[in-house]
């Protein structure tokens, strides 16, 4: 294990922290909120003296292997959640360390599930911290370093393959600093067009950038207490509905369209089935609450906004779907665990690990039938490897298992079956609202201290895919010698 490496990089980071944290400083000073100025001042210099004590040895050895891109990857989102919740706690705007790190985790991992029941009247500086948390999450912190700072040779891959969402990562462009450059850009890109058009449709400014950054980092925290539907404007809505589904697609197909290579992007498969899901459930949804809305466009609306919403697990709102039909609930639920896709920057399971399951299923079945043939399994016509056909199937049964454990915790607070189901549902699969008393009118003020936190633990391996945040616990990873 390399401890020096490790130590380095987790300094930049939290470097890199206390410089994105000057951005809200500006915005306090700018509204003249002094006390979170000086909240947002306090964190800055924690960040930047704990990130320069880490860094003050460059280490001689800046090879990464495996082990270290697990470590570096959970840690990071780790302090960095620690000290991101000091705005919070120094300037009074939530009480209690607990709730503050509570917000802040949903905010990195892109949750958007909040303790909060009052946003509204929340200092500006705050708000626009919220939704930031969003949008440096959205793409992931390590991506972000990797762009900007040369940690090393090409091993580096390990800090993108430990952090990027979905069963297979692969770079764009031989580089890795290219590869993590090129994304970012994509991702900027992406969020100033849709600043744009909100502003275009009458949004303010300072609103137009915050709803941007949630929704680009598919992390849903509003500025008003009803979400997006307190604008009461159906632009604002079709708008964002569009661009979280975009954001829930897969980058690497955007680099691809860049390259014109338009006919590679309808041949994955991935895409065409997130595409389908999307359109059939809207189509189902639409029919089933039509009764419900007064006219069909309305119901389409609502239907579109809330499926986008969840399937990609941004978690905005325009309606209180947990009101809805049965049937419809039933389907949100389903999208819900399912997500979006690999390499976005939404959470779930993802449609690409589904897609594979099920074939894995289907080669099953045909091996009974036919015990001789020899069957392969295959995405966008190239074989899959059976060492990610086993790391898919090995993903779902710790993922149920987790969800089974943290179900079994949070049902010692002895709230009702959907309530203790959903949230765990939802804070692991980075979704944000749920039913009963998560729904997407409600928050989780009202858990206790220690549900919180197994629900932090649940956002944190949610975003992260699971073994980055279970490595921490593994003894032989932390040993020296590299086996």
């Amino acid at each position: 294990m390399n401890f020096n490496m490790i130590a380095y990089i987790l300094g930049n980071i939290i470097r890199i922290e206390g410089i994105l944290l000057s951005i809200p400083t500006f915005v306090a000073f700018w509204n003249k909120e002094t006390h979170e100025a000086i909240a947002f001042i306090a964190t800055i210099a924690a960040c930047l003296i704990v990130g320069t004590l880490l860094i003050r040895r460059e280490p001689q050895n800046k090879r990464i292997y495996g082990r270290e891109g697990f470590v570096v990857v959970a840690l990071s989102w780790i302090v960095m959640s620690l000290l991101g919740a000091l705005p919070f706690y120094l300037s009074g705007t939530i009480n209690g360390y607990i709730n503050c790190f509570f917000e802040t985790v949903s905010g990195f991992t892109t949750t958007g599930a909040t303790i909060l029941t009052e946003i509204e009247g929340l200092p500006m500086s705050i708000l626009f911290w919220r939704s930031f948390t969003h949008w440096i999450g959205g793409m992931g912190i390590l991506v972000f370093t990797l762009a900007i700072i040369p940690l090393g040779d090409d091993r580096t891959m390990y800090l993108m393959k430990a952090e990027a969402p979905g069963p297979m990562v692969s770079k764009l462009v031989p580089k890795v600093k290219s590869t993590a450059m090129l994304l970012y850009k994509i991702y900027i890109a992406l969020t100033i067009i849709e600043m744009v058009l909100l502003l275009l449709g009458g949004m303010p400014l300072f609103d137009s950038i915050v709803n941007a950054f949630s929704t680009a980092g598919t992390g849903g925290f509003a500025i008003k207490n009803a979400s997006i539907a307190g604008y009461h404007n159906a632009y604002f809505e079709y708008v964002i509905t569009v661009f979280m589904l975009l954001f829930g697609v897969n980058f690497n197909l955007y680099y691809l369209i860049i390259l014109k290579d338009i006919k590679n992007v309808w041949k994955n498969e991935e895409l065409r089935y997130y595409i389908g899901i999307v359109f059939a459930s809207i189509a189902l949804i639409t029919v089933n609450i039509y009764h419900m809305y007064p006219t069909l466009e309305s119901a389409f609306r609502h239907a579109a906004f809330q499926v986008a919403a969840i399937v990609t697990t941004t978690g905005f709102a325009t309606a209180n779907f947990d009101v809805w039909p049965e049937f419809s609930k039933t389907l949100i639920f389903c999208l819900t665990v399912l997500g979006a896709c690999a390499g976005s920057t939404g959470g779930g399971i993802k449609v690409s690990r589904m897609i594979i399951l099920l074939k894995s299923a289907y080669r099953e079945i045909k091996r009974i039938v036919h015990p001789r043939s020899v069957n392969l399994i295959k995405l966008d016509g190239a074989k899959i490897e059976e060492d990610i056909i086993s790391g898919v199937t090995g993903y779902i049964v710790v993922y149920l298992l987790l969800l089974l454990g943290s179900f079994i915790l949070i049902s010692l607070d002895n709230y009702d079956f959907a309530t203790s189901l959903t949230s765990v549902v939802t804070c692991l699969g980075n979704v944000g609202p749920g039913f009963a008393m998560v729904g997407p009118e409600e928050n989780f003020l009202f858990f206790s201290g220690f549900s919180k936190v197994v629900l932090c633990f649940d956002m944190l391996l949610g975003r992260l895919e699971i073994f980055p945040i279970i490595m921490l616990f593994t003894p032989s990873i932390w040993k020296k010698s590299y086996m």
